[in-house]
């Protein structure tokens, strides 16, 4: 896109589903993370071979990537403090929910708890949140978007694929097997597995909406059935758009101050542009 494509890119790799926040030695396992290390050196490095001196720097993640990218979004700007950078973040498919799945449990919650107490997440949370808030709340986005300080662009499918297949009804929620075939076909879902999807939706939109009175942030919440929409051209520059306006321009917009852009799609199935996993 014309806005970024003579932008330096450094893709930073990882494996622990911990966003780049945990740091411990696991005895049961035998396992040390050190992912907030390896996230902090990695940008200091970046910075002594010339980031430092970036006119501007945009921190983006994909899914697990696009959580990291929320968690240390602050993080980020700091490291620019004292410097005229322009910094803000971009969150792709990392509006991860708290939500309740399809047996009244919460299968996410579940799992992130799991990862907070096994990785020593907790310390590398915002404290504006864990002030009053315990840590598993603290790794879902919801309960922090809204005092991230940095600007910041949130990009996310009303509909999530990965959430609807691990976290509304994974197998182990659905032992009767009533949603193996809607979780995979959206046609294949019956009207009270769509409203059950439609209130997802709902929560999805409650939970930015804080976050959308601020004019820094960003938004972009379309009414497909996806997981991550910036990393591949037919998506980033192509379709799905919002009142024909496509990611790649409304990112650029919103990054470069052009127009303030908070976009929320009508619900399914209204979007003729959605590209759909599922």
């Amino acid at each position: 896109h014309a806005d970024f494509y003579n932008w330096n890119r450094v893709k930073i790799r990882y494996c622990d589903s911990a966003s780049f926040a945990g740091d411990a030695f696991d005895k049961g396992t035998g396992l040390y993370f050190r992912g907030q290390r390896i996230w902090e050196e990695a940008i200091r490095h970046l910075l002594s071979i010339g980031m430092a001196s970036a006119d501007r720097a945009l921190l983006t993640g994909c899914s697990a990537g696009g959580l990291a990218a929320i968690l240390h979004c602050d993080q980020f700007g700091a490291f620019f403090a004292g410097r005229s950078t322009t910094v803000k973040c971009l969150a792709d498919a990392g509006l991860f929910l708290d939500a309740v799945d399809v047996s009244g449990g919460r299968s996410l919650r579940s799992y992130y708890g799991d990862i907070v107490a096994m990785q020593g997440v907790a310390p590398h949370l915002p404290p504006t949140c864990t002030d009053h808030l315990d840590a598993t709340s603290c790794f879902f986005p919801q309960n922090i978007i809204d005092n991230i300080k940095t600007p910041i662009f949130l990009l996310n499918a009303a509909y999530d694929v990965w959430q609807i297949e691990e976290s509304l009804a994974p197998s182990k929620a659905d032992p009767s097997r009533a949603w193996r075939a809607c979780k995979f076909n959206r046609s294949a879902c019956n009207a009270s597995q769509i409203n059950f999807l439609q209130d997802f939706r709902e929560q999805m939109v409650a939970s930015v909406r804080g976050f959308s009175g601020s004019k820094s942030n960003g938004l972009f919440i379309n009414s497909c059935f996806a997981h991550c929409q910036s990393e591949l051209p037919a998506t980033w520059n192509g379709t799905p758009t919002i009142q024909n306006k496509r990611i790649a321009k409304s990112v650029g917009d919103w990054y470069f101050g052009r127009a303030e852009v908070k976009a929320i799609d009508c619900p399914y199935p209204c979007d003729n542009t959605c590209r759909n996993i599922i």
